[in-house]
């Protein structure tokens, strides 16, 4: 049978391990696809650092676009990045009629949509799983593997650097900024780490996996984030005193109301499996109305990890390449025309439990006036500590509440904030306990 030629576009380290899988495991993945799959074009500016990572077997061009004009060509793989360029070579590979692989998330979390609907048009697939979650199974889990599921929720620790950062934090007791430096020098972290750190990666990926768990479009502007930058450590710390741990978590949930789509640090209980997934891995927690909770965990990046998740697709576009696209597994798991553009919750509207830390004078009745200012907006509390007296004479306490809805937490803040026996501004961090 004919072998399947393969066109890469970006030759760095995912791309040097894409070429280095194919290569190595040539065997097992022909006997998997039923035929040979073999890279034969690859571009990259510097010609001649491509050709060292991708072999001298491979052509090597300096033009992204003759990769995805090329007639002998079957599957285009983009591992350029950005949503400029690579939306450009991927819209053009669909017009010439070629199937794309891509580990591109802020590519089809912002231009997912047209991009999916090109593709149907022209009859060709676009598969994803490296844009989410590295080497772990996600798309394909949520997509076939839970496809008899209400899905419910999910809920991920989906980046790295973050999860590097919160965990040194952690077991360290060190700051934000102090981490950062280290995660930058061991290459977990960006010169410039703002993608990362204040959730703009994750929102990315949030967005696709929303879309696929409950049937609806693409929708990242409507994705709330808050990144981890400004944390405090004595926070962390105060946490794990009441037995919670502080993750990046990226959480989608199904309700009445709509569909919650946020990306914040979290305290999640200790004694929860997410919570200890620590260092650079990520996780991803399910919840199922059939199946119940199930955990994905493993490498969220990396060179091998993630060519494994583009080759898993290179080979499950070549089984299905001489199927009817009437009967191939639809993008987004839902059949095109039953996707529903349900409602995105705005984060004022979403229900939590909360983290707040306040700094007051130790007098007698600041308490009182803080729990009355919390009981007039409706909110419990499940939990409180007072820290001792600082320097200054103040103190501070850390409460915990029931669930409530989010602007009632705002307009008890604000409140708060206005007694003169309160100095500076709430620290306030959402809790969920992820356990149904």
């Amino acid at each position: 049978m004919k072998p399947i030629n393969i066109g890469l576009m970006g030759v760095g380290t995912v791309g040097g391990g894409v070429a280095t899988v194919l290569k190595r495991n040539a065997e097992e993945i022909s006997r998997r696809a039923g035929r040979e799959i073999r890279l034969t074009i690859a571009s990259r500016r510097n010609v001649e650092m491509a050709r060292d990572l991708v072999g001298p077997d491979v052509t090597v061009v300096a033009d992204p676009f003759e990769v995805v004009n090329h007639p002998d060509v079957d599957i285009v793989v983009e591992l350029i990045g950005g949503d400029t360029v690579a939306k450009e070579l991927v819209l053009q590979a669909i017009a010439n009629g070629k199937h794309v692989v891509t580990a591109n998330k802020k590519l089809l979390a912002v231009h997912g949509n047209e991009i999916f609907a090109r593709a149907q048009e022209k009859g060709v697939m676009v598969a994803f799983e490296a844009a989410v979650a590295g080497g772990i199974p996600i798309i394909k889990a949520l997509r076939e593997g839970l496809s008899a599921n209400r899905i419910e929720w999910l809920a991920g620790i989906i980046n790295g650097t973050s999860n590097f950062i919160l965990t040194e934090m952690r077991e360290k007791g060190a700051d934000f900024i102090d981490v950062l430096k280290e995660a930058q020098r061991l290459g977990y972290a960006e010169a410039d780490p703002t993608f990362d750190v204040e959730g703009h990666d994750a929102g990315h990926k949030l967005t696709i996996m929303a879309a696929i768990a409950f049937g609806i479009p693409m929708q990242f502007d409507n994705c709330y984030l808050e990144g981890i930058s400004k944390l405090e450590g004595k926070d962390i710390q105060y946490a794990e005193e009441l037995g919670y741990r502080v993750k990046l978590i990226g959480l989608t949930r199904r309700t009445e109301a709509g569909v919650e789509l946020r990306v914040h640090p979290t305290l999640i209980p200790e004694d929860q499996l997410i919570a200890n997934v620590n260092g650079v891995m990520n996780a991803v927690l399910v919840r199922g109305d059939a199946v119940g909770q199930t955990l994905f965990n493993g490498p969220g990046a990396g060179a091998l990890p993630t060519a494994s998740a583009v080759v898993a697709d290179l080979v499950d576009v070549t089984r299905l390449m001489t199927a009817d696209p009437g009967h191939r597994v639809p993008h987004l798991a839902f059949q095109p025309d039953q996707l529903k553009n349900l409602t995105i919750l705005p984060i004022d509207e979403v229900v939590s439990s909360y983290y707040l830390r306040i700094q007051a004078v130790d007098r007698a009745g600041v308490m009182a006036d803080i729990t009355r200012l919390l009981a007039e907006n409706g909110i419990s509390i499940e939990a409180l500590i007072q820290k001792g007296a600082i320097a200054d004479g103040s103190a501070e306490i850390v409460i915990l509440t029931h669930r409530v809805v989010e602007k009632a937490v705002n307009k008890a803040i604000a409140a708060i904030e206005a007694l003169d026996s309160v100095a500076g501004k709430v620290v306030r961090l959402r809790m969920e306990e992820l356990n149904g």
